[in-house]
């Protein structure tokens, strides 16, 4: 009798283990490595900055289809941008926050639709984002992405984000 109850109850936690491996994770979280690219005028003309940037994405997924995720950039140097004609404004290490909804509308592809706020020094400005990324799953609910952001600021200006993430379910 001892023997059966335990050949149940073993078969019954690896059953819960197996379930759980493959039980669908609504949590994760990446660290992302990018450069956002910014046209800008200058005093010596036009011309695109590149700033190194590091952003840590937190997503909860609905389903399988649907997600919100709160994406954080941090751009890492000072830079200066036209705001107003022969009006330039010194950037110092904006912060990017944006809340965003995300459609897995292809297998591994992921739209990326959103709005937010770059906080700054000198002034804040409303972001509105798109973007698209692609996951690549490699085992244990681990994957690498990479992305591409359009963010429009509130004074005109366009920038895209080249990057890439390491991300984790759970």
């Amino acid at each position: 009798m001892k023997k059966a109850i335990l050949i149940i109850v073993f078969t019954f936690i690896s059953f819960i283990t197996t379930a759980q491996e493959h039980h669908f994770k609504h949590f994760r979280i990446s660290p992302v490595l990018s450069h956002t690219y910014i046209p800008t005028s200058t005093p010596d003309g036009n011309k695109t900055v590149i700033v190194p940037t590091i952003g840590l994405d937190l997503e909860y997924w609905i389903n399988e289809k649907w997600g919100l995720g709160l994406h954080n950039d941090l751009e890492l140097e000072t830079f200066e941008i036209e705001k107003e004609h022969e009006l330039f404004v010194e950037k110092e290490y904006p912060v990017v926050l944006t809340l965003d909804a995300l459609y897995k509308f292809h297998e591994n592809w992921v739209l990326v639709l959103g709005t937010g706020v770059e906080l700054e020094k000198q002034e804040n400005l409303f972001i509105v984002r798109t973007g698209l990324e692609y996951e690549i799953e490699f085992g244990n609910h681990w994957d690498v992405s990479p992305t591409v952001l359009y963010d429009y600021r509130a004074n005109d200006l366009g920038t895209w984000a080249i990057g890439i993430g390491i991300g984790k379910r759970f």
